[in-house]
This record gives structure tokens, C-alpha cells and sequence, in this order.
């Protein structure tokens, strides 16, 4: 063995120790370190020839790169969907590290095992009924990915071809219905060789971004073939939810497949008070939801489930002598495009089971009310513009006046030290989010974000 790796082995006990107090002392300091800080990066340095131990890596990851990380797991990182880490979620990571595990083969199945028990679990707590099965991925653009690769499979099913086999090309052309479709679904249609052109944007309600259920059936009336629609449970800009029981009558009356997109607005299936939001979520036959954004869990993990494992396994089967038959029950190695990954589902298992489905409501509740108090303040705040009802965890606002994309920039600049806001456009105009999803996020956060966008408004000069 190197000398310093038997060092760095004979010292490990100390060192994990070291290394724990530094974790420790980062996440003590979130609540009050700047949630973007204003940092170059640094100098590049050379790969060393001989190296000294982690020890000196430590220190030289301290000294040159811990500096500029910004606090996205910290309570006003409220930019994309960021989530925390709670402190199971947190434990559990630190011994997915450990065990080292690859567990996509039932030849060393503990892992397959533990991940079953939670998708499980994770079925219940969104209220999925037994017909779907899932599988954990690295995150909502790859869920929406492998739910899309099983709707072209099941167009292949319904035209007499096979796309896994014989390729996209034999499909002939595809149409892919959605109102608003998030940016991985067009993505997803150039990986698959379906092609972004495929995605066909459908009207939506007035002043929403709900697709308009007479204008997709319009749609579908028109379309030459079976479709695949992809709806929304909560938009990215302002959380808005399809009417999925309408668009499951659709699929059913013209022939489709419906595919949900429920990132994180599964989510609201845990608070009664927002749970109707997501009427008819069973009724999909695949479906996308992030673990890394609202379960808060560390990235990079999703889960997608379908109601067709057995196109899912056409799909992503792999072939080879040492790994186990497809069978009835397939391994993970035949279920997404990863033959290898780490044991992703350890987090989640650990936070669902330390804190159960009244803990995640809890946080699920605690930032939708937190959102709820910033749009409040945002509507009654002279200078900005509440541009859409807060429904969720989302806020969308942008400048009562002169509403450019360099102002509203200048603005989540000058509050970057307080809060990290995204930057969107709604309706035709530059717009910023706050999304609430992180589980440290208090009453009292809300609080300070109000008081630095009042400021920042008062001083951004006028136009």
C-alpha cells in the first residue's frame, strides 16, 4: 500500500473526526453566512506529483474552495427547488459513502432490497396505489427522461415496432402534447431521438399555465396516431397544477399515454390543505418526482414510477453473462440507463424513517405558509408585483415599474447576501422566484428576505 494511504488509514478515526467538526461548523454558520458570497474563483493549481495526505487536502479545500460554496442548504437559498439535508438524510449519505454499495444486481442484493422498501414507502406517502412501480434516479430530468423512454416504447407497442430494438425512426413522427412543459422535457425528446420539434405546446387557461383541457382535445383530435401528454403538478414559475383527472379521461377517450410531471408538486399530496391539488396523480401512467428538491435529501435523487415495468425493463434491459436474468421482478441494472450508481436510496430511507410522513408535512406546510407570508409582503410592498396567487411554495413577482431582466438582475444582486432568487420570465415579463423548500426555513427567514427586498427596491435606482 502507498505510505500515505496506510498513513491516511492508520489516522482515519482522527481524521473522519476533523472532518466532522469542519461539516459541523458549516452547517452552524448558514443561518448567518451570505447565501451567495461574492467570490472569484481561485487560482488553478497543478495536479501534485506526490501527494500529502488528506490532512493537507482538508486544509487546502478550506483555504481555496470552502470560501466560495454558496449556503444552498441553508433556510434562504430560495432559488431553482433547492432542498436541504436533514440531519437523517445527512447521516445516511455519510454511510452510503461507507458501505460503498452498487447494488443494481441480485447477486448482492441488500441494496435492491432497501430500495424497494422505500419506493414503498414513498408510494404511500403520495398516495400511489400498488400499480405503480418506481425506481430511483439522479433527478427530474432523468425521471422525466426514462418516464418519456416508456411512452415511446408503449407508442412503438400500439404501431406494431419496437423503438428499443428497431430504433425512434420506426415510431414515424410523434406528437407530445403539454401546456408548459418543464425545459428536461424537451431534453428528454432529443436523447430518445424523438427530437425537441416533437414537443407540441397546447394552450393554456386564461392568465394560468394549466393546460386548457378543450384545447388538448382539440389537439388530440387533430393528431394522426396515439399521442403522449405530458401535464404538469406544479410549474416551475408559479406551481400550476393540470386538471389530471380531465386529462386522464382524455388519454383514455383518444388513446394516450400521460405522463405527469410532479417535481415537486407531489409534494402537496402531504398537506390536506393543498392535497386536492393533486387529485388524480394515480392516474398517470409514468411519473417524475425529485427527492433532492422537497424531501430534502442530498442530490442527486428522484424516483419515477410507471404503471409498465415491463416496456421499462424492454427499454433499459442489459444483456451480459455476469449479471442476473430479466425475469418477472428485473434488476436494477435492467430499469434505468445506469448499469452502476451509488445506494441513493439510503437517504431517503433514513429520513422517511427518522421522521416519518408527519415530519415531511410538516416541512412540506412550513414553507408553503412561508410563501404564502412572502407574497403577502411582495403584494403590499410599493415597487414590486405579485404576478400570479401563490398556490404552493412558489413566489413570482417582478417590478411595479420598468420590469427589464438588468434591473430585476441588479435587484437579486443586491439582495444575494440575504436570499438567492432565480430569474424567470412570466407573461412576457422578466420576472424573479423565491421557491420555499428547505427544511430549515423559519417564520423568522421570511422575515429578513422582506426586509432586503424593501431595501434593495428603495435604493435601485429609478428609470
Amino acid at each position: 500500500m502507498h505510505p500515505q494511504l496506510a498513513a491516511d488509514l492508520a489516522a482515519l478515526p482522527d481524521l473522519l473526526e476533523t472532518t466532522r467538526r469542519q461539516a459541523v461548523a458549516h452547517l452552524d454558520g448558514l443561518a448567518g453566512a451570505p447565501v451567495v458570497p461574492a467570490r472569484p474563483a481561485p487560482e488553478p493549481a497543478p495536479l501534485p506529483e506526490r501527494g500529502t495526505g488528506l490532512r493537507d487536502a482538508l486544509r487546502d479545500f478550506t483555504a481555496r474552495w470552502q470560501p466560495g460554496l454558496s449556503a444552498s442548504a441553508g433556510p434562504r437559498y430560495l432559488g431553482f427547488v433547492t432542498g436541504g439535508v436533514t440531519p437523517a438524510a445527512l447521516a445516511g449519505d455519510w454511510l452510503t459513502a461507507t458501505a460503498d454499495q452498487n447494488s443494481m444486481s441480485s447477486l448482492d442484493a441488500t441494496g435492491q432490497h432497501l430500495e424497494a422498501e422505500t419506493v414503498r414507502w414513498l408510494r404511500t406517502l403520495f398516495g400511489l396505489s400498488d400499480a405503480h412501480d418506481g425506481t430511483l434516479v439522479s433527478g427530474a430530468t432523468m425521471s422525466n427522461t426514462v418516464g418519456l423512454a416508456i411512452a415511446r416504447e408503449w407508442l412503438g407497442e400500439r404501431r406494431g415496432v419496437s423503438p428499443a430494438q428497431d430504433g425512434a425512426a420506426a415510431l414515424g413522427p410523434v406528437r407530445v402534447l403539454s401546456g408548459a412543459a418543464h425545459s428536461s422535457v424537451a431534453k428528454a425528446l432529443s436523447v430518445l431521438g424523438l427530437g425537441r420539434s416533437a414537443l407540441v405546446t397546447v394552450p393554456t387557461l386564461p392568465d394560468r399555465e394549466a393546460v386548457d383541457p378543450a384545447a388538448l382535445e382539440r389537439a388530440l383530435q387533430e393528431a394522426d396516431g396515439p399521442c403522449v401528454i405530458v401535464a404538469n403538478a406544479g410549474t416551475v414559475n408559479t406551481v400550476d397544477f393540470d386538471d389530471l383527472p380531465a386529462l386522464a379521461a382524455l388519454r383514455d377517450r383518444y388513446g394516450c399515454w400521460l405522463h405527469v410531471d410532479a417535481a415537486f408538486g407531489a409534494f402537496a399530496a402531504l398537506s390536506p390543505d393543498h392535497a386536492h391539488l393533486v387529485d388524480g396523480l394515480d392516474l398517470a401512467d409514468s411519473l417524475c418526482i425529485d427527492l433532492h428538491k422537497w424531501l430534502n435529501v442530498p442530490y442527486d435523487s428522484a424516483v419515477q414510477f410507471t404503471r409498465r415495468r415491463d416496456l421499462q425493463a424492454r427499454v433499459f434491459q442489459n444483456a451480459a453473462a455476469y449479471l442476473g436474468p430479466l425475469g418477472d421482478s428485473p434488476d436494477l441494472v435492467h430499469l434505468t440507463p445506469e448499469n452502476s450508481r451509488r445506494l441513493r436510496a439510503l437517504s431517503t430511507w433514513f429520513t422517511l424513517r427518522a421522521y416519518g410522513r408527519e415530519g415531511h408535512r410538516e416541512i412540506v406546510e412550513r414553507c408553503a405558509d412561508g410563501a404564502r407570508a412572502l407574497g403577502e409582503t411582495v403584494a403590499a410592498l410599493d415597487g414590486l408585483r405579485l404576478l400570479a396567487p401563490v398556490r404552493l411554495n412558489v413566489v413570482c413577482f417582478t417590478l411595479a415599474d420598468s420590469p427589464t431582466a438588468d434591473r430585476l438582475a441588479a435587484l437579486a444582486d443586491a439582495v444575494a447576501g440575504e436570499v438567492f432568487l432565480t430569474p424567470t420570465v412570466y407573461a412576457g415579463l422578466p420576472a424573479l422566484r423565491a421557491a420555499f423548500s428547505n427544511w430549515r426555513t423559519s417564520a423568522e427567514d421570511v422575515r429578513r428576505i422582506a426586509a432586503a427586498l424593501a431595501e434593495a427596491v428603495r435604493a435601485l435606482p429609478a428609470r
